[in-house]
């Protein structure tokens, strides 16, 4: 099945007229790794695939000679418009361009070729990319598919006061009992938007009810946060939020829990 891919290069701004830099080409080369060629693929798919390109068959001599030439000879030259790159393959897996699947293979392993334009402007050292756009159609659709999730989990936590307290305890340093029932919400809702993983992990989690509490502990002085330990007196409960989770979840801690509990509620009235 056919699938197009494009390496292209990073934006450079300098002095030079843009009809200039249009026509400039900046070319992908070899480089080296431990002595050696970098190589887009394994010796196995070498056999498989470079039968037809090198001047010897696999089986003799000179093949890794032949094979060490050609990927130090590697270079694809990236103009303004980048380079289209056929990576798809038949239904025996083969490719249906070879060259052009050994030129992705190459540039996908490549220090200087980041996987997305995002990856690259991050990074200094990269100054090419791969756009795949049935990948970035794909993240799309994900992040569409995420704020949906987010806003089902919204409309259902809106209903309830408390466990939109819960959910924004678990999510940002503010104290949700100084709030308004409106601040709560939108405070919520901005943070749905804008951290939509974090808060439909929390929103989901079945422990939500316990961890919360634990962090209203912490707040009202109960419990004490030193790093991610928490502790009660000079007991350390758990290192994480989970650990203590799974410590006060334990029956045979449950009066911990009692005593902990009726502590926070004296603070409270």
């Amino acid at each position: 099945m056919s699938k197009k891919v494009f390496l292209r290069r990073k934006e450079v701004n300098n002095h030079l007229p843009k009809a200039v830099q249009a026509e400039a080409v900046t070319k992908l080369s070899s480089v080296f790794v431990n002595r050696q060629p970098l190589k887009g693929i394994t010796p196995k798919e070498e056999k498989e695939l470079m039968t037809e390109l090198l001047d010897v068959s696999p089986e003799h001599v000179d093949w890794p000679k032949h094979s060490k030439r050609f990927w130090a000879d590697m270079t694809i030259p990236v103009g303004f418009t980048g380079v289209e790159l056929e990576v798809g393959v038949h239904e025996d897996s083969s490719p249906i361009s070879i060259m052009d699947y050994l030129k992705y293979k190459f540039a996908i392993k490549h220090p200087h070729v980041a996987l997305t334009k995002e990856e690259m402007e991050k990074d200094f050292n990269k100054r090419f990319y791969i756009q795949d756009l049935n990948r970035e159609d794909k993240v799309k659709n994900t992040q569409i598919q995420f704020k949906k999730d987010a806003d089902k989990e919204f409309i259902k936590l809106s209903a309830n006061v408390k466990n939109m307290k819960r959910v924004l305890r678990l999510l940002s340093n503010t104290n949700p009992d100084r709030m308004t029932d409106e601040q709560v919400e939108n405070a919520l809702y901005e943070i749905k938007d804008s951290k939509t993983k974090q808060f439909l992990k929390i929103a989901k989690d079945k422990n939500l009810e316990i961890k919360a509490e634990i962090e209203e502990m912490v707040t009202a002085s109960v419990l004490r946060k030193i790093g991610n330990q928490i502790i009660f007196i000079d007991e350390v409960l758990g290192d994480t939020l989970e650990d203590t989770v799974v410590f006060l979840k334990d029956k045979k801690n449950s009066g911990t829990l009692t005593i902990l509990r009726a502590k926070l509620k004296e603070l409270s009235i």
